[in-house]
C-alpha cells in the first residue's frame, strides 16, 4: 500500500508536520528523514504506473515509475537531503515548507503520467521555490522573486494552452513523446524551454538564483532546470533543433561568466552551460545519448550544488560573493577550499572526478551520430568550463590575492553537507558502475577509463589551465570589477521599459495637442456665436420694419425664383 503511494504526498505530508512541531532540531530531522523515507519507498515500490484517479473524466497517473522518472526521483531525494542538511542552521519555517513543498513538487511532476498532473506540479515549483527568493528579506529580493514568478507561473499557463490544444487535436493528455508540427506541442515545447533556460529565455536564471538565501540557492539549483530537462526528454526525445539549441546553450554563458564578478552568477552562467550537454544529449535521442543525459543531469545536481555550497559558506561568513572583494580565504576557511576544488574538478571533467563519466557519454553519442561540429563545440565548452568555473570560482575566492578577511571555517553540518557531496563526486568518477545501473536503458560498451579518452581529456584541460595562467599573467584576463553585466534581459528590464515611457509621452503628448487644439477652436467658435448672436450681438440690434418687410421680400422673390426656374 504505502510502496504505491506518490512519493509528492510524503513531501507533502511532512510540511503538515512540520507547523506542528516546534522549532528546533526535531524540524531538521523531519527535513532530513522525508527525503531518506521518499528514496527508500519509490525504490521498493519497482516500476510500472501507481496511484491512478479519476478527474473530471480524465484519468490521471499520479505515480509513474520506469527508467527515466525512477532516476530523477532518486536524485531529486538525495539533493533534497543534502540541501536540508547544508541548512540545517535554518529556523525559519517559510525556508523549510518551502524546501519541503518544492523538492516534492518537482519529484510529483517527474513521476506524473498525464500532462493535467505534470501542470499542477509544474506550477507547484514555481510558487513553493519563490519564497526562498523572498526569504533574502531584501527589496531587491522581492522585485526579483516578481520577475521569476511571472517567468515561472507564465510557463505554467503556457503549459496548460498546450495541454488544451493538444488534447483537443489528439484526444489525449498522457504525457509521451511528441512530435513537433502542432500548435500544442509547440506551446509545451516553449513551455518546457522556459524553465530549462532556452536562449533569450534564460535570465531568469542569473537574476532569479543569486539573488536567494544562502540555503536556497542550493535548493534552487537542484530541481527547476533539471525537472525542465526530464520534461523535454520524456516529451521531446530525438527532436532535431534540441541539438542545435543545446550546443547555443553550452557556449553563450562561457562569455558571461568569465566577466562576471559575482561568484553565484557565475554558477548560475555555468549551470546554463551544464544544461546545454542534457538538451543536446535529448536531441540525439539516441540510448546512449539519453543514458548520457540522464547520468550527467545526476552527476550535474551534486557538483554545482557543491560549488553553490562552498561559495554560499563564503557568503555566509564574509557577506559577500564579489570575487572583486574576495581571496585569500583558504587560510582560515581550507575544508571549504578542498570542497570547492572537488567541485570544481568535476564540473571539468577530470579523470576519476564525476563529470569525466558522465559527460563522455554524450561526447560519445554525439561522435557516433557523425556530428562533427556539435562535437567540437562541445569540446570547447568543456574548455570553457574549466576556465570559469574550475578555475575562476576556487581561484579567485580562496587563492588569488589576499583580501585581508579571516573568516571562520564553515558550520560543521555545511562542511558535512558538501564532505557528503564531495565524497560522490569521487565515489562516481571512481566507480560509476552503481550509477550506470540505474540508468534509462542498458550501458553498452561504456568504457570512460580508455587510453584515448583519458589522454584526450588530460590535454584538454592542460591547454586550458595553460591558455588561463598565460592570460591571468598577462594581464589580458577579464579583470574582477564591480561592474553590471548586460545580457538579453535588458531588452525587458531596461529597453522595454524605456520604449513604453517613449511611447507614454509620445501619445500622452498627441492627446494633450488634439484636446488643446479642439478646446482652442471651441472656444473661437463660441466667441464667434457669441459675438453675433449674443445680447450685444449684429444680430440682436433693432431693425426697422421696413427694412424686416424688404428682406422678407427678396426671401420670397428668390423662392418663387427657383420654383420657376426648376
Amino acid at each position: 500500500m504505502f510502496d504505491a503511494l506518490p512519493t509528492a504526498f510524503i513531501f507533502f505530508a511532512a510540511a503538515a508536520i512540520l507547523l506542528a512541531l516546534p522549532k528546533g532540531n526535531m524540524r531538521g530531522l523531519l527535513l532530513l528523514a522525508t527525503p531518506i523515507l521518499s528514496a527508500i519507498m519509490a525504490w521498493n515500490a519497482g516500476l510500472g504506473n501507481f496511484a491512478q484517479i479519476g478527474f473530471f473524466g480524465f484519468e490521471l497517473e499520479l505515480m509513474r515509475l520506469d527508467g527515466l522518472s525512477r532516476i530523477f526521483t532518486l536524485v531529486f531525494c538525495l539533493a533534497a537531503f543534502l540541501g536540508n542538511l547544508y541548512a540545517w542552521h535554518v529556523r525559519d519555517t517559510t525556508q523549510q515548507l518551502a524546501a519541503l513543498l518544492y523538492a516534492g513538487s518537482a519529484i510529483g511532476a517527474a513521476q506524473a503520467g498525464d500532462m493535467i498532473t505534470l501542470f499542477f506540479y509544474w506550477e507547484g515549483t514555481a510558487i513553493a521555490s519563490v519564497f526562498l527568493i523572498w526569504a533574502r528579506g531584501t527589496e531587491a529580493a522581492y522585485f526579483t522573486g516578481m520577475r521569476y514568478l511571472i517567468i515561472q507561473v507564465g510557463s505554467g499557463v503556457i503549459l496548460i494552452a498546450g495541454v488544451a490544444v493538444f488534447y483537443r487535436e489528439t484526444g489525449s493528455i498522457l504525457f509521451e513523446t511528441m512530435t513537433l508540427g502542432s500548435l500544442g506541442t509547440w506551446l509545451i515545447f516553449i513551455s518546457f524551454g522556459m524553465k530549462c533556460a532556452f536562449p533569450l529565455m534564460h535570465n531568469w536564471l542569473q537574476d532569479s538564483y543569486p539573488a536567494a538565501t544562502v540555503t536556497g540557492t542550493v535548493i534552487l539549483s537542484a530541481f527547476t532546470t533539471k525537472l525542465a530537462v526530464y520534461a523535454l526528454a520524456r516529451g521531446f526525445q530525438g527532436t532535431e533543433i534540441l541539438i542545435y539549441i543545446g550546443t547555443v546553450m553550452t557556449l553563450f554563458p562561457i562569455f558571461f561568466a568569465e566577466i562576471e564578478n559575482d561568484l553565484r552568477r557565475v554558477l548560475a552562467y555555468s549551470l546554463n552551460n551544464q544544461l546545454g550537454f542534457m538538451v543536446v544529449g535529448i536531441g540525439i535521442g539516441t540510448e546512449m545519448a539519453m543514458n548520457g543525459m540522464a547520468s550527467h543531469a545526476f552527476a550535474h545536481i551534486l557538483y554545482k550544488a557543491l560549488l553553490f555550497m562552498s561559495v554560499g559558506a563564503v557568503l555566509f561568513r564574509t557577506g559577500t560573493s564579489k570575487a572583486s572583494e574576495l581571496g585569500g580565504l583558504y587560510r582560515t576557511m581550507p575544508l571549504t577550499a578542498i570542497f570547492c576544488l572537488v567541485g570544481a574538478a568535476s564540473i571539468s571533467a577530470f579523470p576519476l572526478f564525476s563529470g569525466f563519466v558522465t559527460k563522455s557519454l554524450t561526447l560519445t553519442a554525439v561522435a557516433e551520430e557523425h556530428r562533427q561540429i556539435i562535437w567540437l563545440c562541445l569540446v570547447f565548452a568543456s574548455a570553457g568550463v574549466l576556465s570559469h568555473s574550475g578555475i575562476k570560482i576556487p581561484f579567485f575566492a580562496f587563492f588569488a590575492h589576499d583580501s585581508g578577511m579571516r573568516p571562520k571555517e564553515a558550520p560543521r553540518h555545511m562542511l558535512l553537507a558538501m564532505g557528503i557531496t564531495s565524497f560522490l563526486c569521487i565515489a562516481i568518477g571512481v566507480y560509476p558502475a552503481p550509477l550506470y545501473a540505474i540508468l534509462p536503458f542498458e550501458v553498452v560498451d561504456a568504457h570512460p577509463y580508455t587510453m584515448g579518452h583519458v589522454a584526450g581529456q588530460l590535454q584538454l584541460l592542460l591547454f586550458a589551465l595553460l591558455a588561463f595562467a598565460f592570460l591571468y599573467r598577462k594581464g589580458i584576463h577579464p579583470p574582477e570589477i564591480r561592474a553590471v553585466n548586460i545580457d538579453t534581459d535588458w531588452t525587458y528590464r531596461k529597453a522595454g521599459p524605456a520604449v513604453l515611457y517613449w511611447l507614454r509621452w509620445a501619445v500622452g503628448s498627441c492627446y494633450c495637442w488634439i484636446v488643446g487644439l479642439l478646446e482652442k477652436t471651441t472656444t473661437r467658435t463660441i466667441r464667434r456665436l457669441y459675438n453675433s448672436h449674443g445680447p450685444e450681438g449684429r444680430m440682436a440690434r433693432n431693425w426697422p420694419t421696413g427694412a424686416m418687410v424688404m428682406a422678407i421680400a427678396v426671401l420670397l422673390g428668390a423662392t418663387l425664383l427657383v420654383n420657376f426656374l426648376a
